[in-house]
């Protein structure tokens, strides 16, 4: 039986045609003559006649039985002819998807069309089908041993098949949008229109979409193009168990696809980094993300406290732990390369070449060359490479992070879930629809990162060397272009082509010989220094600064050198230029670094780096020698002075500081006074009425009012008559 299923020729009908026409012809007048004749035969030979009869019945009855067989390997023969045919006529459309239609597209140069999006790998599916397509071509033969060529064929192909086509349906959906987008622009569209009018004018196609479905439903035939074969090969057939390995295998390849589209989809959800507001986060707040993020901790905090068990796989956390310790080094390596980009553009800012050096040629107009060449040249293409070669692609690199650790985040988060509905699914013994959405969540996730992050961090790993030694390449580049510009100007010195101990000789000479001149220089400033200009106190400085020497001495006087905001319990707050008396030379502790002062009132601590001795100058004013406390204001002052002590004498203080204006201050009542940045002051009392020191009583320009104490600020005064260097 399966000998007469064996496929013939196109042309050549097998007996079994023949057989099954034979009997329908009718009877000629020679044979029904030989018929009639026939009767009259003797007994002997109409006997031998029946068994004739009977042998033409079985042979009828066996025509019958054939020709179900004929059938099937007709629509056999069909099937593997359509796979061939089809498959061809595949491969012509995505030929002229990619080398066409793409190739006319990209020659127009349109920033918004998106070709990556659009086609996605449908240069590797080409490359697959065709190879694939050759081997169907070369399995023409006859019979099982096609079916089993195909069968092994397909055996073959599933793994590259699976690969490029995941790819593909994945971002389907994606390039479907684009379409949509680009239909809503009518510059665009017509661009479209225009490539396919051009490139596949027979086609008819209106839309990218007419090609861009292809291979989706290309994939999916397979099955059922072995199944059609499948049916029509009869299961005693040796390439019967082969196709429907062969099928199975499609089946699943199709089933893996639709898998990795899920995973895609729920990835897309989720990797994307939101930046919320805090409005929009607590919008988002209501009575169903409250009981579960609730949960979640809940379910953390028994994790860290070990009241359950926390599911653990080893697969994962060593995947986790290489991603993780990838992403660190990506963000150090980012820090710090801002920081050196920082750097460099500092570098480049100052142009002391551009200066006129006003000198001879010489050493000096060398060095002035070689670094306005430096500046001008090399430093910046340096950074410019640097920028194209290691900080572009680190930023890149960075970027890709994000998509990964949103989903090992959002994996805690539907682990925790996973672990509740579980163990709730172990107690009642089912879930809700949506429990079970929450689960194959989870499993989504978890599946996606432990086959996409081996393959991802090997990527990465790989990204970061290569710009590390980018970086390193161009550290080079750089040390060599310096060097090779730096020699041609030493050539043209004297000592350039000096012996390397006469050079040391004459370097060490130089040193010497500039550091004596320093030296001299040093002592000669020090000579020729100018006396510090002078300024009377204020008299509420005045007063403070009497009554700290009265009770202290004037080597006990100190100076703040900048503001003091206190941080502890009995630390003072000053301001810069405030004078205090040092009380203790360290804390209740033994600190040294912190000091016990008088600041004219409050005593307090303060740090000793923020204090400097202060020096006061003493001048003598006409018709004023000694200043006695003898006003009744000073003898309540000091009311604990005995009255039969002698009254101390204490001398005026001309200190080397002024009070200015910090900041602009524009007066809001009349009692305040208008001030001007940089505007000299007099502090009339540094308080108000109520006593607060955060505002002072102030004289500008013969106007008297109130200013914020913060924006004054005690400066040096400088010599109005300036000084001069000796010659």
């Amino acid at each position: 039986m399966v000998e007469q299923c064996q496929p013939k020729g196109p042309f050549s009908p097998s007996k079994s045609t023949w057989a099954r026409t034979e009997p329908l012809l009718p009877p000629t007048r020679e044979e029904g003559h030989l018929c009639a004749q026939g009767q009259s035969q003797c007994p002997a030979e109409m006997a031998s006649a029946e068994p004739n009869a009977e042998d033409a019945a079985e042979a009828e009855e066996a025509v019958y039985e054939v020709l179900p067989c004929d059938r099937m390997e007709l629509s056999q023969r069909l099937a593997v002819e359509e796979l061939i045919t089809t498959e061809a006529s595949y491969v012509h459309n995505i030929q002229l998807c990619v080398s066409d239609i793409r190739a006319h597209l990209q020659k127009k140069q349109l920033p918004e069309l998106d070709l990556e999006g659009l086609f996605s790998n449908t240069n590797d599916i080409l490359h697959v089908s065709r190879r694939f397509l050759k081997g169907l071509e070369a399995t023409a033969g006859s019979g099982q041993e096609q079916l089993l060529c195909i069968s092994t064929l397909f055996q073959e192909f599933k793994e590259e098949m699976e690969t490029v086509y995941k790819v593909y349906c994945a971002s389907y959906d994606h390039a479907l949008q684009l379409v949509e987008s680009y239909r809503r622009d009518p510059r665009l569209q017509e661009e479209i229109l225009d490539t396919l009018n051009a490139t596949v004018p027979h086609t008819g196609a209106s839309d990218l979409s007419f090609f861009l479905v292809m291979p989706v439903q290309r994939v999916t035939k397979y099955p059922l193009l072995l199944g059609k074969i499948l049916e029509n090969t009869p299961s005693s057939a040796s390439a019967h168990s082969a196709l429907e390995a062969a099928a199975r295998a499609m089946a699943q390849v199709n089933a893996n696809i639709n898998e990795y589209k899920r995973r895609r989809e729920v990835a897309t959800k989720y990797n994307k980094a939101e930046h919320l507001t805090l409005r929009d986060r607590l919008a988002r707040l209501n009575t169903h993300s409250i009981a579960k993020k609730t949960t979640r901790l809940s379910r953390l905090l028994m994790h860290e406290a070990g009241i359950v068990a926390k599911t653990e796989d080893k697969e994962y956390d060593d995947l986790e732990e290489k991603f993780q310790c990838v992403a660190s080094s990506v963000a150090t390596l980012k820090e710090n390369m801002a920081s050196y980009l920082g750097h460099l553009e500092a570098f480049l800012l100052p142009t002391p070449h551009q200066s006129d050096l006003q000198v001879d040629e010489g050493p000096a107009q060398q060095y002035r060359r070689l670094s306005e060449r430096l500046q001008s040249a090399v430093f910046p293409e340096f950074k410019q490479r640097v920028d194209r070669l290691v900080w572009q692609p680190l930023c890149s690199l960075s970027d890709m992070l994000e998509g990964p650790q949103q989903l090992v985040k959002k994996r805690l988060d539907k682990l925790l879930d996973y672990e509740e509905i579980q163990e709730r699914k172990s107690e009642m013994g089912s879930v809700s629809y949506d429990e079970e959405a929450a689960m194959n969540t989870y499993l989504a996730i978890n599946d996606l990162l432990v086959a996409e992050l081996p393959q991802f961090n090997q990527v990465a790993v790989q990204l970061l060397e290569q710009i590390l030694r980018s970086f390193s390449s161009l550290q080079l580049d750089l040390a060599a272009q310096v060097l090779h510009q730096a020699e041609k100007e030493l050539e043209q010195l004297p000592h350039g082509h000096m012996p390397l101990p006469s050079f040391w000789k004459v370097v060490e000479d130089s040193l010497q010989q500039s550091g004596a001149q320093l030296r001299a220089f040093c002592q000669a400033f020090e000579t020729v220094t100018p006396s510090p200009g002078a300024q009377p106190l204020t008299p509420a400085e005045e007063r403070k600064v009497l009554s700290l020497v009265s009770k202290h001495g004037p080597d006990k006087l100190y100076q703040v050198t900048s503001n003091i905001s206190g941080s502890k319990d009995l630390d003072l707050t000053l301001l810069r230029g405030q004078i205090v008396a040092l009380l203790q030379g360290a804390d209740t502790k033994g600190n040294t670094s912190r000091w016990l002062v008088d600041a004219g009132g409050p005593r307090g601590f303060v740090p000793a780096a923020k204090l400097r001795p202060y020096s006061p100058i003493q001048v003598q004013q006409p018709g004023m020698q000694l200043l006695t406390l003898d006003s009744g204001t000073e003898r309540r002052r000091h009311s604990y002075a005995s009255p039969e002590a002698p009254r101390p004498q204490v001398a005026t203080f001309t200190p080397t500081f002024q009070v200015v204006a910090g900041f602009s201050f524009a007066a809001r009542s009349p009692q305040e006074v208008t001030l001007q940045a940089g505007q000299p002051v007099v502090v009339l009392e540094p308080h108000d009425k109520k006593g607060s020191t955060e505002w002072s009583l102030v004289e500008v320009n013969g106007q008297r009012g109130y200013v914020p104490s913060s924006y004054l600020v005690t400066v040096p005064v400088q010599d109005p008559a300036g000084w001069s260097l000796p010659v």
